[in-house]
């Protein structure tokens, strides 16, 4: 059980917070029922995540890449934000400056009534073209074209960062940016074991952010943040929303 100082303490950063950056991680939409689709839980046809989510296997086979994203997409289509995702989104009403950045590719957060959002991992519902590289919406599940194709007749791809890919740099430059002005910055239900919540965790703290960590367990994060919440997303996140 979370002590009750620590969700006291929350409560007043968030409060008192003129700026204010959240991070999440899979965590949150596992609490929905989408499975983190790395480890044992997330084998596909005998195919794991890393073997699938790369620029590699996508030349190689686009078909299986895209039938994989369309067993994806489909999952994510049922599921419903929680009670972490519609949390978050109140507690962005309420404060003066706030961004929320996500691993989560899936849209729960957008759903849940989120407007200011970075989805450094993409988004699952975007594809992009590989030859004029024109984004657009890709909605219909399951999908009327495999692989779909771009209005140019190119072979689209999913708007995913893969495996061996880079970040977006303008966006990552914009998020540092917000970051380096943020009072208060709250990692929610990331293991910390994808380097970049860690890099952006300490880029906040050494700017002067207080950060809070919530996680059912230990994390790479636990170790470095002012505070560390332990529990789940759907059970902690409405009780920092009494403000």
């Amino acid at each position: 059980m979370v002590n009750s100082n620590s969700i006291s303490i929350a409560r007043q950063r968030i409060r008192e917070s003129r700026r204010l950056a959240v991070i999440t991680g899979a965590g949150v939409s596992a609490e929905s029922g989408i499975p983190t689709f790395r480890g044992p839980g997330g084998l596909w046809r005998n195919f794991r995540a890393e073997e699938l989510a790369t620029p590699e296997a996508f030349k190689r086979d686009p078909k299986l890449v895209w039938e994989w994203y369309d067993w994806r997409r489909g999952i994510c289509k049922q599921a419903q934000p929680n009670p972490g995702h519609l949390s978050l989104a109140k507690i962005e009403t309420t404060a003066t400056e706030f961004l929320l950045i996500t691993q989560n590719v899936d849209g729960l957060h957008k759903r849940a009534g989120s407007k200011r959002i970075a989805e450094i991992h993409g988004n699952i519902w975007r594809a992009r073209c590989t030859l004029c590289g024109n984004e657009f919406d890709l909605e219909e599940t399951p999908l009327l074209e495999i692989p779909p194709r771009c209005k140019c007749k190119g072979i689209a791809r999913p708007d995913i960062v893969w495996f061996g890919e880079t970040y977006d740099q303008d966006l990552l430059e914009d998020i540092l940016d917000f970051l380096s002005g943020t009072d208060t910055l709250i990692t929610v239900g990331t293991s910390g074991m994808v380097p970049m919540p860690v890099y952006l965790t300490r880029h906040a703290m050494s700017h002067g952010a207080f950060a809070i960590d919530l996680n059912p367990d230990e994390s790479e994060l636990s170790g470095i943040v002012n505070l560390s919440l332990r529990g789940k997303a759907g059970e902690i996140l409405p009780n920092l929303t009494e403000i």
